[in-house]
């Protein structure tokens, strides 16, 4: 083999190395992306669940055991004394809870979730007063994933005579 030769062979070399290694790049980056996106819906499907599972409870303390036909009426924000996770009985209990889901084979989620009244005419803010709407804010994190999953619900007492 010639100097030209061997020129043209080393450079081939280097450009299948190159191609290579773009290839595996690319494969690299579209699994971060894919683990990403897994952890996304799995942490969005815990969110909707404990969303369910709250609105399935009572409005408040209250209207467990009857109709309340005024905002005094209303229990303060937060689980009573001696409940707890999972025997909660109204919506605001969950306010405060911090659920660690090991459920899931490929990470770990933390659910945390803050409960607080709502006023109608500001539904990102929150009241201070009681009010006929309490919003449900949920954060979903996990060691496996860079974001942070936030969803909110709102659940609302309506008694019709």
């Amino acid at each position: 083999m010639n100097t030209g030769q061997m020129m043209i062979t080393l450079a081939a070399v280097v450009l299948l190395s190159m191609v290579i290694l773009r290839v595996t790049t690319n494969f690299l980056t579209t699994d971060d992306v894919l683990m990403e996106s897994k952890f996304g819906v799995l942490g969005i499907s815990l969110a909707t669940s404990m969303m369910e599972e709250a609105t399935g409870k009572q409005f408040d303390e209250q209207s467990d055991s009857g109709t309340i036909l005024l905002i005094s009426d209303l229990s303060e924000i937060g689980p009573d004394a001696g409940e707890v996770y999972p025997y909660f009985d109204d919506f605001d209990d969950y306010d405060g809870l911090v659920k660690i889901d090991s459920s899931m084979p490929s990470a770990v989620y933390k659910i945390e979730c803050n409960v607080n009244f709502v006023n109608p005419a500001n539904l990102d803010g929150y009241s201070v007063a009681k009010t006929w709407h309490k919003k449900m804010q949920l954060f979903i994190t996990t060691e496996s994933s860079s974001d942070t999953i936030k969803m909110e619900t709102i659940y609302s007492y309506f008694f019709y005579r």
